[in-house]
């Protein structure tokens, strides 16, 4: 009997030693592909008993060349960049890892909400010009008693709400699909989108890439915002119409922006780059070194399971796993 074989796609891991530990219970070897690309990826994975990847797009086409695969584990929360129709159909199930980052994504949606709201980076940067004077950073509102809505209330929002309230600020959230006793547990108030909108002094984005949610912070929903809100998003970049976005700020609607995604990363041709009220991070809002080795451990842990017949812990296709 052949040995297994577990491909990756691409990796921001110094190494995959955690991986190759996790996987030796099993007698699997793991091979990495030398680039990101469709034809270096199949190399690896059209041989595979099963796929790990983290940013590289996983394709139909790409899917169906890949006829031992029985499952696709992402190093990540979200699964957008797989194509979850085709391999449901092929009968392989697709996993996530939830919960590897919540203390690391939550603390940086509140940083980012703090060094928007004490201006921190434009202060920074006028002292470094040479500029020592508190005209040039001027308004500066108190935090205690300011609302912070957040879209979307799962693992990472419910993080950040404790934090948030730590400061004086009071909580709202929109998730049309969260519990009541979840809400009651948390001590926050849900509120439908439009009020959301108009009440919040920061709107933090924490819902998946759907259909429904791409581009949900655009032209329409930046006009129903409260005039001089600030906008935060550790989500991911296509929720956002960075387009929308920019005009709202040169309006006046909005009074600043923190992003850690972006529609393009990197974003090369932004109409939010070079603004002093618009911070932006390289998508690292996920990044501990703690976190990276919990990522790699989780997301191989459910490749053993399946390769052993057993359920995975975090299927996003379930119904994937009646036809294998």
């Amino acid at each position: 009997m052949s040995r297994l074989l577990v491909a990756v796609a691409d990796s921001v891991f110094p190494n995959l030693d955690v991986a190759r530990e996790v996987l030796s219970a099993i007698g699997a070897d793991l091979q990495l592909a030398p680039q990101a690309t469709p034809d270096a990826i199949l190399k690896v994975a059209s041989p595979a008993d099963a796929l790990l990847v983290t940013y590289a797009k996983i394709t139909a086409d790409m899917i169906g060349q890949m006829k031992r695969c029985r499952i696709i584990s992402r190093f990540g929360i979200g699964v957008d960049n797989v194509d979850l129709a085709a391999a449901t159909a092929a009968g392989i199930v697709v996993t996530k890892v939830p919960d590897y980052c919540i203390d690391e994504v939550s603390d940086h949606a509140v940083a980012l909400l703090l060094a928007l709201a004490r201006k921190i980076p434009s202060s920074n940067a006028q002292v470094h010009a040479g500029r020592w004077e508190m005209k040039a950073v001027v308004p500066i509102h108190r935090l205690r008693g300011r609302v912070l809505g957040l879209v979307g209330f799962g693992r990472i929002p419910q993080l950040v709400a404790p934090k948030a309230k730590a400061f004086g600020l009071r909580v709202i959230v929109y998730d049309p699909f969260v519990q009541a006793d979840v809400l009651a547990r948390e001590r926050v108030d849900q509120v439908d989108f439009e009020e959301l909108l108009a009440q919040s002094d920061y709107v933090s984005i924490h819902t998946p890439l759907l259909h429904e949610t791409r581009n949900l912070f655009s032209t329409d929903a930046f006009s129903r915002m409260k005039p001089g809100s600030y906008l935060i998003n550790t989500a991911r970049g296509p929720i956002v119409d960075e387009h929308a976005l920019a005009k709202a700020l040169d309006g006046g609607q909005l009074a600043g922006a923190a992003l850690d995604v972006m529609p393009q990363e990197p974003p090369t041709a932004s109409p939010l780059l070079g603004r002093e009220n618009v911070i932006i991070t390289p998508h690292t809002s996920f990044y501990s070194e703690e976190s990276l080795l919990e990522l790699q451990r989780k997301a191989s842990e459910e490749v053993v399971a399946v390769l052993t017949g057993k359920r995975p812990r975090n299927p996003v296709n379930p119904e994937a796993l009646k036809k294998a």
